[in-house]
């Protein structure tokens, strides 16, 4: 699965690792996440993530 970053703040979210503060857990695609999910960090929507290339 692959990684997004947050173009805002540049946290990675990592599928591997979920964002369990948040309810997503491990193992959870980002096309997986429900929509109204937002960054933990800085607050932005899924629209502003990228896929990290590796």
């Amino acid at each position: 699965m692959k990684k997004y970053i947050c173009e805002t703040c540049g946290w990675i979210y990592d599928p591997e690792v979920g964002d369990p503060d948040s309810g997503i857990e491990p193992g959870t695609a980002f096309e997986d996440i429900p929509e109204d999910w937002l960054c933990p960090v800085c607050g932005v929507g899924k629209d502003d993530f990228s896929v990290v290339e590796e």
